[in-house]
């Protein structure tokens, strides 16, 4: 098992070590969620031909100054195998990594038409082997690694090169090699452009449960100065936000709304620091922020309720009317959202039989082509077409590719769709 590599000294004897290997690069990441409150990688793993397995601390390494570039160039134009690519890419390019090329084994999975794509299932099926997950939860801002982990993390690399050769390999034999790498090169694109991360236009909204106080104005506003008070704790603190409140406990004094401190007070989950409970190793890992959880004190839960409360009735929050978050053209011809839900479609009935129409013909092909449904076109992309109140006047073809779609589904799907779509 290696040493986690957490010096300038060690970092330049692994690249130095994948200069020398053939061949594509296993890679993947470790993240703290639910216990940090950023997103960046606390392990990253690598793996090229004989060089062996690579643990790089990122966070250790950055701080030391080290040239990423270096790595970089040490792998040139290796294709990077990942697993959900998605999930990776955005944190090894903050830190200046460049992938040049990819293949995403999720991404084949889900193109040859798995049932289950997590890398376990994948690598169950094509190798017979089954990766223990018991350490997917962990808390990989720990130091030192304990040896389990880090065997652990060792080997979500181990088998990626041997697996990506037999994925490309069935790929080619169903025709889907043009395909897939058409995706590979797409998510590539997206994972390093630079870009932050998608969020939510309203953050706040995303609480668990949000729709049960939806109709009540200052539940909203109880909801939101929670939530907005834990942001800010939590990243100056740089622990999990639900760590300090639970979504379950800014839903429940939204409802309650406590005016006065023995309202407040009897409002347990508001009172008490908040506990996890998992019954396997991840129950010390939470007791490390105890004292994080501690310094913040009920009363400046108490404090924005009464901010809350006393916000005069044109300043309550409400909860907006979109529908979706991808994009879509209105009547007028302004881009907004199609419905995800049904009942906005049944008030329209010549849009929804034609989105019927156009499912049927895309659960056609992608039974001739042995290929989920919404892998051969984003559903949110049909229903943005078929709300429109002309559609069989629109090219089909360009708006297909202006809604992100990429080229070998439009060129998949344009002709059916163009059928059905009148």
């Amino acid at each position: 098992m290696p040493p986690l590599t957490d010096t300038p000294e060690g970092y330049h004897r692994a690249c130095e070590a994948l200069a020398g290997a053939f061949g594509p690069l296993a890679a993947d990441a470790e993240r703290a969620s639910g216990f940090r409150y950023g997103h960046e990688d606390w392990l990253i793993q690598f793996k090229r031909g004989d060089s062996g397995i690579i643990l790089l601390d990122p966070v250790a390494l950055t701080g030391a100054g080290v040239d990423w570039n270096r790595f970089n160039d040490a792998v040139g134009d290796a294709v990077w195998i990942i697993h959900d690519a998605m999930m990776d890419l955005p944190g090894f390019a903050d830190i200046g990594l460049t992938p040049r090329g990819l293949f995403d084994t999720e991404i084949a999975a889900r193109l040859l038409g798995l049932h289950r794509f997590g890398l376990a299932s994948v690598t169950e099926q094509y190798l017979g082997i089954t990766l223990a997950k018991e350490h997917s939860a962990a808390d990989w801002s720990y130091r030192p690694l304990p040896y389990d982990w880090r065997n652990y993390a060792a080997l979500d690399v181990e088998l990626l090169i041997e697996l990506e050769a037999l994925m490309r390999a069935d790929l080619k034999h169903a025709g889907k090699e043009e395909w897939a790498q058409e995706e590979f090169a797409h998510i590539l694109e997206e994972g390093t452009s630079g870009q932050p991360r998608h969020e939510h236009p309203v953050p706040w909204l995303r609480i668990s449960h949000i729709t049960e106080i939806n109709r009540d104005p200052r539940a909203l506003a109880v909801a939101r100065a929670l939530w907005t008070k834990r942001d800010e704790l939590a990243r100056r603190y740089d622990i999990a936000p639900t760590l300090l409140l639970a979504d379950s406990s800014i839903i429940e004094a939204a409802k309650r709304k406590p005016h006065n401190a023995r309202e407040f007070r009897a409002v347990r989950c508001l009172n008490e620091r908040v506990r996890m409970h998992t019954g396997g190793e991840q129950d010390k890992m939470f007791e490390r922020y105890a004292p994080i959880q501690r310094a913040v004190k009920p009363s400046v839960w108490k404090a924005a309720i009464q901010e809350a409360l006393d916000l005069r009735a044109d300043e309550l929050p409400v909860m907006p009317s979109g529908h979706g978050d991808a994009r879509g053209i209105r009547d007028d011809g302004e881009e907004t959202n199609a419905p995800r839900g049904m009942r906005m479609w049944e008030r329209r009935p010549e849009r929804l039989a034609r989105l019927k129409r156009v499912r049927k013909v895309i659960n056609q092909i992608a039974e001739d082509t042995r290929t989920p449904a919404d892998v051969i076109i984003r559903p949110q992309i049909i229903r943005n077409l078929c709300w429109t109140d002309d559609p069989a006047s629109r090219d089909v073809a360009a708006f297909l590719t202006a809604q992100g779609a990429r080229d070998w589904q439009v060129k998949l799907i344009t002709a059916s769709v163009s059928r059905v779509i009148m």
